[in-house]
């Protein structure tokens, strides 16, 4: 695995550094300074000089890097990357060069506690937190059966649960949130069209529940078993490890122990059968070279029992545009002149609706006329209630040796932010 880890700041400052092995000196950070942190071409997250690699990731102000000698696996490294900053996260907040510095103590505690040798050991948040704290005196008559628990917890089968939660009232939220990405031609032609879910859930409930969660009868991982219309198609999927994976490859259910608290379940990607919640129809005309006309509609493809809210149009202008006069039915329309877009903000559309948006651009005039790149529309939005790639949760059980009641919430958002475009 790696040999040493290391948390610099913008300027190249070293604020957290620890060598596990032997192969490596402390000088290294000095050769990450020079090679990353002042060499602003290097994009790349992986730099191999020599039979030496650095992994880094970056995260506010500060890259959070790692060291190796050997052909590690580059996906393990960054994984511990990224799961060190989500732990440091629960315990902090916002991971930023201030916050490493009043709680640099904390930062060693847990990077100790998280990697034995180079080796990730236990990295799971709730157990950390149970005898990682800030405080330094804890009360003796309970340390020992503290101490136990944590021993079984950690080792145990559900290292990710403690099995003495308590809730007065139990309940499990669960949402699939979807982002949808879209590149469509000036033709009407989809060039890309996929989805990336979440399943996030949210669970509050007392002892060691067992969970059930179904998903749709017609759901196809297998390239084999592809071609169905009605059928909901996954490129992938990952589970959270507390999932028991034979119950789903037989009947597509999930059965698992949740974590105690918020947690991602499962993420999925599907490119299709997608169902596009908003169609976007543009209609631009240069006049001569004074004038562009607009024309631009949105129309809702999905029930009208359900809306799409905070709808974001930006229509990109050419660049030697000097008023645009717009009119729209539905929200507000502007011309930023900073940004040579249009933006069309839509609170609220219904399903089944159509807006259409009319304008003129005024141009100046050039003694030598350009080209206009005319860049594609860009489209922000949220539909509640509505998934494109049709997942749907068929129904969500808990059981508990006790037989409590527990109430359960579903909730489904489909939304776009930055990679649905519309050429014209």
């Amino acid at each position: 695995m790696i040999s040493a880890f290391f948390i610099f700041n913008q300027k190249g400052e070293v604020l957290i550094s620890r060598l596990y092995r032997t192969d490596l000196k402390r000088s290294i950070s000095d050769v990450f300074r020079i090679q990353v942190v002042s060499n602003s071409d290097v994009r790349s997250p992986i730099i191999t000089l020599g039979s030496t690699s650095f992994f880094h990731v970056r995260t506010n102000n500060l890259y959070i890097m790692a060291v190796t000698k050997n052909n590690a696996n580059a996906a393990l490294v960054f994984e511990y990357l990224y799961r060190f900053i989500s732990i440091a996260k629960s315990y902090f907040g916002k991971v930023d060069e201030e916050s490493v510095k009043s709680n640099f103590v904390l930062i060693y505690e847990l990077i100790d506690e998280i990697l034995d040798f180079g080796y990730p050991q236990n990295s799971e948040i709730d157990t950390l937190k149970t005898y990682i704290t800030t405080e330094s005196i804890r009360v003796q008559p309970t340390a020992v059966e503290e101490s136990s628990k944590i021993t079984t917890q950690a080792t145990g089968a559900t290292s990710w649960r403690r099995p003495d939660v308590k809730y007065k009232k139990n309940e499990a939220f669960v949402d699939v949130i979807e982002t949808v990405n879209l590149t469509m031609s000036a033709k009407g032609t989809i060039l890309r069209a996929d989805v990336d879910g979440h399943i996030l859930m949210r669970a509050y409930l007392s002892g060691t529940p067992e969970c059930k969660f179904g998903l749709n009868d017609k759901l196809v991982i297998d390239q084999s078993e592809r071609g169905s219309s009605d059928a909901v198609e996954l490129d992938d999927c990952q589970f959270h490890q507390c999932v028991r994976l034979n119950d789903f490859d037989s009947d597509r259910t999930i059965s698992f122990i949740p974590p105690d608290g918020e947690f991602e379940l499962m993420r999925y990607r599907s490119s299709n059968n997608v169902n596009l919640p908003l169609k976007v129809l543009p209609t631009v005309n240069e006049i001569g070279t004074s004038q562009v006309s607009y024309i631009v509609s949105v129309r809702t493809n999905f029930n009208p029992k359900l809306s799409a809210t905070n709808v974001v149009l930006r229509i990109p202008t050419p660049l030697n545009t000097t008023s645009v006069d717009c009119k729209v039915p539905n929200g507000k329309a502007k011309y930023v002149p900073a940004e040579n877009v249009i933006i069309w903000k839509i609170p609220r559309i219904q399903g089944g609706q159509e807006c259409t948006l009319s304008g003129t651009a005024q141009l100046t005039a050039t003694t030598h006329r350009q080209s206009w790149a005319r860049p594609p529309i860009d489209v922000d939005f949220q539909v509640l209630m509505f998934t494109a790639s049709g997942l749907l949760v068929r129904f969500l059980k808990v059981f508990e040796k006790s037989n409590y009641h527990s109430i359960k919430w579903v909730r489904y958002l489909t939304k776009a932010s930055g990679g649905y475009q519309i050429r014209f």
